[in-house]
């Protein structure tokens, strides 16, 4: 898709230096992915506590079985 965005010059080269890629495109794309990746463990983050787990499950007989 493409899209017309003003990007902070600055953030951009200091990007462009830190990732070793070459375009714009390249870390934008590369920064949205990783903001995606981020907010998906933080939300696995927010399920702590939150799982009852089987105190008699035995994951060690399940790989047995396969």
């Amino acid at each position: 898709m493409r899209t017309n965005i003003v990007i902070d010059e600055n953030l951009i080269k200091e990007a462009l230096k830190l990732s070793g890629l070459k375009t714009k495109k390249e870390v934008v794309n590369l920064a949205l992915k990783e903001f995606v990746e981020n907010r998906k463990r933080k939300n696995l983050l927010e399920l702590k506590g939150k799982i009852k787990f089987d105190v008699d499950y035995d994951y060690k007989k399940m790989r047995e079985s396969k």
